[in-house]
């Protein structure tokens, strides 16, 4: 009798879990986009310059792969300034650097939620090509403010010497999914890998390492679903 009990009992609570995952279905998911939003940068100097974040703009193509049930793959096309604002003693006196890249995260995507809202996490590196600099100052020359008034005015003369950039980037973010689409805004911070400005004992930084975080808008139109049991 209890042997039949505990098995009645097995029975049941099998079947039950086999409806419950029955009612999970998964899609796979494909979804194509557009984002844009702003940042925030600077430049970590060693020797070190006093600065000030940077505002400046980014957007870009996104192209998303879900293919498990919580998690998938991220591929990017960004255009992207980073730069750096100095800070001086006297207000008046002001000079940016803004750095134009073409970059390219791949990133891990990671979710959780349900059907109409869901908190992500991307994760991953990112390569990016500097296309253009510009800098903008009301100096009446790049060697104003020397010692003491700024600790050096070595940055201010240089143009980047290396143009690819490496790093990782990742951040959080929310999703909402409606029926013309899906409207995400996402939180992130890139950590430069690289330097650039050249870093032998002979050159003057040791370390230019750019570091950004940003604020970005995406809508993603999903292209393809599969449902999987």
């Amino acid at each position: 009798m209890i042997r039949k009990s505990v098995l009645l009992c097995l029975s049941t609570l099998i079947g039950c879990l086999c409806l419950q995952a029955q009612k999970k279905i998964f899609e796979r998911e494909f979804t194509l986009g557009a984002s844009a939003g702003v940042s925030f940068s600077s430049v970590s100097f060693s020797p070190s310059v006093k600065q000030n974040m940077l505002l400046t703009y980014n957007g870009g193509l996104t192209a998303r792969w879900i293919t498990e049930r919580h998690c998938g793959m991220q591929l990017e096309l960004n255009y992207a300034q980073w730069g750096w604002d100095e800070q001086f003693d006297d207000s008046q006196w002001q000079y940016a650097r803004r750095l134009n890249y073409v970059e390219l995260p791949f990133l891990a995507h990671f979710n959780i939620g349900n059907r109409r809202v869901r908190a992500f996490l991307n994760l991953g590196p990112q390569i990016g090509y500097l296309v253009s600099e510009s800098s903008s100052y009301n100096l009446e020359s790049l060697d104003q403010l020397e010692p003491p008034n700024n600790v050096h005015v070595a940055e201010r003369k240089k143009y980047v010497e290396n143009k690819l950039s490496w790093g990782l980037g990742g951040g959080p973010g929310v999703e909402i999914r409606t029926g013309i689409g899906f409207f995400l805004i996402e939180g992130r911070y890139f950590y430069s890998l690289g330097d650039i400005f050249k870093n032998s004992k002979s050159d003057y930084f040791a370390r230019s390492a750019p570091q950004v975080i940003s604020v970005k808008l995406s809508y993603l139109i999903p292209l393809h679903f599969k449902r999987l049991k």
